[in-house]
């Protein structure tokens, strides 16, 4: 199995993210790779840039944050403090492969590109900002593994346009991510009914990247029809990190991961169908049968023969057929009708 048919499977494909709650603590970065393994993770991804490579020093207006959880602070700083050291990431890596998890991360800029490739990551992940980043599309989809493409923010017209740049350099391994680019997301605003449009319009799987607390938006998302599910995890939010209002602790990540494989369980992909244990039901259907005594040549009427339960007789449907018929030989109360017992009335 390929990576991509992996992402695009019904597990779904549950993906940690560790983003900055390691909190600067290299130590505190590899007990949540442990910690994703344990909580039922498929991999574990970063974020791989630097303060510089992803915007500069500048203290205009324009580079302050409005609004949200990280109100009134500066892009640098913000980036500056949240970062995972790069030379981090091949320790990290090791851990995630010593584990049985898949790792990977989401480049901001070539030489993040570069650095993830040769890391040999099985795919990247291009994040809701940097969907309109079509020459870094372009240059991570040169690369020829998946994408996937978070959509927060995005118009349909821009997720074409960051399709087609992917499609362009010859990569067709593309997942789409419904986001909320919140954080952290409220519900009102998450829109997962997108879900099944997305894969409508770009006939391309859809997957789900979560900023909501709690984990009901995971399982309604996969309910829709979503193929992976991206999700904070934090050691615990009393370690004070950029991500931690959206982050779900060790306990919680490993419910998500329950509730939702559960979820994918129970949405199935047949139409109609038995399942193994219905059959032993089966016997308990209704059917003919008859409710007193026939003799030979006596008419079947509505006050000797019923459809009641078991189903060991002919199916309920053929009743009114019976009715008017005549038997055939002696019939004996609690015996089922079949076609074999009566003839012309």
């Amino acid at each position: 199995m390929t990576f991509y048919e992996k992402l695009c499977g019904r597990g779904p494909y549950i993906i940690a993210e560790m983003s900055s709650n390691h909190a600067g603590s290299l130590e505190n970065a590899l007990k949540i790779v442990r910690a994703a393994k344990e909580a039922g993770a498929d991999g574990l991804k970063l974020q791989t840039y630097t303060a510089d490579t992803m915007t500069i020093n500048c203290s205009r207006d324009c580079f302050r944050i409005k609004g949200g959880l990280w109100d009134g602070r500066l892009l640098y700083e913000l980036y500056k403090e949240a970062s995972t050291p790069w030379e981090w990431h091949g320790v990290i890596r090791d851990e995630c492969m010593k584990l049985g998890l898949d790792f990977f991360s989401t480049p901001y800029d070539r030489s993040a590109v570069d650095f993830l490739d040769a890391l040999n990551v099985p795919c990247f992940k291009i994040a809701s900002f940097e969907l309109v980043d079509l020459p870094l599309i372009e240059y991570a989809a040169s690369k020829r593994k998946p994408l996937l493409l978070s959509c927060g923010m995005a118009s349909l017209e821009e997720i074409g346009e960051a399709q087609r740049a992917a499609y362009g350099r010859g990569n067709r391994e593309v997942v789409l991510l419904k986001c909320c680019s919140e954080y952290p997301a409220r519900y009102g605003d998450m829109n997962l009914a997108a879900i099944p449009e997305l894969r409508k319009t770009f006939s391309l799987p859809v997957g789900f990247s979560d900023h909501t607390p709690g984990s009901i938006a995971d399982v309604v998302a996969v309910s829709l029809g979503a193929c992976a599910i991206e999700k904070h995890l934090c050691l615990s939010r009393g370690i004070d990190s950029a991500d931690k209002a959206f982050s779900l602790e060790p306990g919680e990540f490993r419910k998500m991961v329950k509730n939702v494989r559960t979820a994918a369980e129970i949405i199935g992909g047949k139409a109609g169908g038995t399942s193994t244990l219905e059959k032993e039901s089966m016997p308990l259907r209704r059917s003919v049968f008859a409710v007193k005594s026939i003799r030979a040549g006596e008419l079947l009427t509505e006050e000797n023969i019923r459809v009641i339960r078991p189903g060991c007789g002919m199916k309920p449907k053929y009743y009114s057929h019976a009715l008017g018929k005549r038997a055939l030989r002696d019939i004996e109360r609690g015996e089922p009708i079949e076609f074999g017992l009566f003839g012309p009335g």
